[in-house]
C-alpha cells in the first residue's frame, strides 16, 4: 500500500477470523517490526507468537475478566457523550467485547517483551511516570501493525493482559529481567475490518514554538 494510505486507514480491528495465517505473511509482518529504530540500536524488545490454542486459550481467560469489570464504567462514560460520538464509541464497544470473548481464537497473539537494561530512559527519576523506554519498543508495534494492514490482516494494540504479567510470564517462559508491553491479536478481519479513520485535525495537535500557540 502506499504509506499514507495505510496509516489513515489502519484502524484497530478486534472481530477476526480464525482463519491461519500463511508462514510467508507472518514472516513479512515480523521482518517489518525488527526495522524499527531503538535507542542506540539496541533492540531490546522480543515478539512472542503465541499460536499455541492451549496457551492461547489462558491468555483469555486472564484477558476477560479485567474487561468486564472495565466495559461498564465506560459504558457509564459514554452516557456524557454527544450523540454520534457515543454511538461510535457504542460500536468500537461492542467490537472490544467481542475481542474479548474470542481473543483465544486469533491465529496469533504477538507479545512484545521488554529489557529495561537495554534502554536508556531518561525520564526515569522525573517523578513522574516513565514513558522513554517505550519510544524502544512502540515503534515496532507500529510497524507491525502498518505491516499487518498492508497484508489484508487486522490487528489491535492492546495492553490490559499487562496487569496480568505475572501470570504471563511464566505461561509464556519469559525470563527474569524481562517484562509485557503490547498484546496484539492479529488476523484476517470479521467483517470491514481497516478503514477510514477519525482524529482531531493537526490544529489541534501540532503547536507553533510553545505549548498551545497555532501554527497559522
Amino acid at each position: 500500500m502506499e504509506l499514507y494510505d495505510a496509516m489513515s486507514s489502519l484502524r484497530a480491528v478486534r472481530k477476526l477470523r480464525s482463519d491461519p495465517i500463511p508462514d510467508d505473511v507472518l514472516q513479512r509482518v515480523f521482518q517489518a517490526a525488527t526495522w524499527a529504530p531503538t535507542g542506540g540500536n539496541h533492540q531490546g524488545w522480543r515478539i512472542i507468537a503465541v499460536r499455541d490454542p492451549a496457551k492461547k486459550a489462558k491468555l483469555q481467560a486472564l484477558y476477560k475478566p479485567h474487561w468486564d469489570a472495565y466495559a461498564p464504567k465506560y459504558e457509564q462514560h459514554m452516557a456524557s457523550m454527544p450523540p454520534a460520538e457515543r454511538e461510535k464509541s457504542a460500536r468500537a464497544l461492542v467490537a472490544a467485547t467481542h475481542l474479548a470473548n474470542h481473543l483465544h481464537e486469533a491465529p496469533v497473539i504477538a507479545v512484545y517483551c521488554f529489557n529495561p537494561d537495554r534502554m536508556t530512559i531518561t525520564d526515569a527519576a522525573l517523578g513522574r511516570p516513565s514513558v522513554v523506554g517505550g519510544g524502544s519498543v512502540y515503534p515496532a508495534v507500529q510497524n507491525l501493525l502498518l505491516a499487518c494492514r498492508n497484508e489484508g490482516l487486522g490487528c489491535v494494540l492492546t495492553t490490559l493482559l499487562c496487569i496480568e504479567e505475572a501470570h504471563v510470564k511464566p505461561l509464556l517462559g519469559i525470563p527474569d529481567g524481562w517484562y509485557t508491553c503490547a498484546f496484539v491479536p492479529i488476523g484476517y478481519p470479521l467483517g470491514k475490518g481497516h478503514g477510514s479513520i477519525s482524529r482531531r485535525p493537526v490544529g489541534e495537535m501540532v503547536f507553533a514554538d510553545q505549548f498551545g500557540q497555532s501554527m497559522g
